[in-house]
């Protein structure tokens, strides 16, 4: 068979059998393509043998090559559906059984690393009891020691005698061996008694005595540390009720789950006033971060659970003032209750790609769109996943450039970190768009290298803008790394028991996530709260805001 009839027939074969199933067909036309480009390396020789004239040699030439061209098409476009497939498959599969960890290269740890740990010491313990000669002991290399500030018991230990056993001598005490031990007391329960003792005045027949001290819950058997303990538990540790109940059981004391719930109430109807003034402290702030996470809301309606929001608003770092975090509790994803929360605030907003707050963008004089860097390496950190992506690969090392930048200028000031912006982010930018549209001109349509290029693209002037400035952030870590506690507690709670119940878990939520951010104790600073509360005037209501004394201060200087 003349060489170049067999490769119009190997056309016409290949052709013919790419219809049994979509990864046939890709793999078919691959194999192919590869066997007729080494035929037509050998085209031009052949045709030569054959007595054609130059016309139809031509015609023939001309033929080839278009059928040629129709399959490098074919080929470049199953590519990127193959690619595109691949990526998605890698996504679910990461959802559902990766890690979530996205760094390029890092060594996961064993889910069974704590038994592993466990066992070893285990096993030490009962070679060390072993009646064999004694052996040094292995050293504790990278021991942490034991926080300052924790209580110290002392157990000393005497000698018997003072006198040396061998000569009689008396000893010389030289220094101290010491040794730590870290202990703990379970949730320890007590009893305050208030006693008020009664007089009488025999003249007047009067009855005199000291009031009871207001609380949270008057008349209520629950003191602020018990309030305290069990908001913290269910808000902070994710524990639900039944849980707690079932801790208190253990040390005798029994609670039921319906003076539980009615403690958390009051608890979250007392604490909603600081809530609300962390809000009005918050839209202060001339840059934002925003996110929303999903939660399940019972119906009792229909007995099923339907889908509420999270969503979160959190405070620029680079700004002055306190960190605050605030949750807003919404029944639905609807961007209206974005625009609700930041009616008439004025700002930089950082988020990510979501319909919902494009509104806010298009009010003039309103809100201005930061992009979110994080969102955009995600897509390429996927794709690099999936299929090891050269193309990935290297957004990846020019993103991380960025980054560098970042990390060199996070302790500077606002002018010296905008100085050092303009002298390496922007030229790192500017090569990184040039290599973006020079890479997306020969990357086909439809893969997940173009989806990747095509999106950070599409947010390249909300991407680029925090780079002109020294105080806007580069993305949207700061309100994700806030909220995903939260998410990870949903194991625990799966579902709020009706909207009350929601935004009640929003207010409580805001008020320790921010003393978190604060590095104030959470639970140490409710207690106190929980004390100071029923007696304190409303005119001083920021000073109980889980902020440092310093913030306090600058505030309280601030508001006049």
């Amino acid at each position: 068979m003349p060489g170049w009839i067999g490769v119009v027939w190997g056309c016409n074969l290949a052709c013919g059998n790419i219809a049994e199933s979509q990864y046939q067909r890709r793999f078919q036309w691959l194999s192919w393509y590869n066997n007729a480009m080494k035929k037509h390396a050998k085209q031009s020789i052949e045709l030569d043998h054959l007595n054609l004239t130059p016309e139809a040699k031509a015609e023939v030439s001309n033929l080839i090559q278009t059928l040629l061209t129709q399959a490098q098409n074919e080929r470049k476009l199953l590519e990127a559906k193959n690619q595109a497939l691949t990526l998605e498959l890698a996504h679910l599969r990461h959802i559902r059984y990766g890690a979530k960890s996205e760094a390029l290269s890092r060594p996961q740890l064993s889910l069974f690393e704590e038994d592993w740990q466990t066992d070893v010491s285990a096993i030490e313990a009962e070679i060390e009891q072993l009646p064999v000669p004694q052996q040094p002991k292995r050293a504790r290399i990278g021991r942490q020691s034991l926080p300052e500030h924790l209580p110290r018991i002392e157990h000393r230990y005497e000698p018997q005698s003072c006198q040396c056993k061998q000569c009689g001598s008396d000893l010389v005490k030289i220094g101290e061996d010491v040794t730590e031990q870290l202990d703990v007391k379970p949730a320890e329960f007590f009893v305050h008694c208030h006693i008020r003792p009664q007089y009488a005045c025999r003249a007047c027949e009067t009855v005199v005595a000291e009031p009871v001290p207001p609380a949270i819950i008057d008349g209520g058997m629950a003191a602020p540390g018990l309030l305290a303990w069990i908001t913290t538990a269910k808000y902070l540790d994710h524990l639900p009720l039944y849980r707690i109940a079932q801790i208190a059981a253990r040390e005798d004391v029994t609670l039921s789950l319906s003076t539980l719930a009615e403690w958390v109430g009051r608890t979250g109807v007392a604490l909603q006033p600081l809530a609300d003034r962390l809000i009005l402290h918050l839209l202060q702030g001339r840059v934002l971060h925003a996110d929303e996470t999903p939660v399940a809301q019972l119906d009792p309606g229909s007995g099923k659970t339907r889908r509420a929001y999270l969503w979160a608003y959190r405070s620029n770092d680079f700004e002055l003032g306190p960190r605050i975090i605030v949750f807003d509790y919404q029944t639905s994803r609807s961007g209206k209750h974005a625009r609700d929360f930041l009616d008439g605030w004025q700002g930089h907003l950082v988020v990510d790609d979501y319909a919902g707050y494009k509104s806010l963008f298009t009010l003039a004089g309103n809100c201005t769109e930061l992009g979110c860097w994080a969102h955009a390496r995600r897509k390429f950190f996927d794709l690099h996943q999936a299929n090891a992506s050269t193309i990935a690969f290297e957004a990846l090392q020019r993103i991380g450039k960025l980054y560098a930048v970042e990390d060199e200028g996070k302790h500077l000031t606002i002018e010296t970190r905008q100085i050092l912006r303009a002298e390496k982010s922007l030229p790192i930018l500017q090569s990184l768009h040039d290599w973006l549209l020079q890479t997306r001109f020969h990357t086909a349509d439809g893969g997940g290298t173009a989806k990747a290029i095509d999106y950070t693209l599409k947010r390249w002037q909300s991407l680029i803008r925090y780079a002109g400035s020294g105080h806007l952030p580069i993305d949207n870590n700061p309100v994700e790394n806030t909220i995903r506690p939260i998410a990870l507690g949903k194991k625990n709670w799966l579902f709020t028991g009706s909207e009350r119940a929601g935004k009640r878990a929003a207010a409580i939520q805001t008020l320790l996530g921010t003393a978190k951010l604060n590095g104030i104790n959470p639970a140490k600073w409710l207690e106190e709260t929980l004390e100071k509360l029923p007696t304190w005037p409303n005119s001083r209501i920021d000073e109980l805001l889980p902020f440092t004394p310093e913030a306090i201060e600058a505030l309280l200087k601030q508001c006049g």
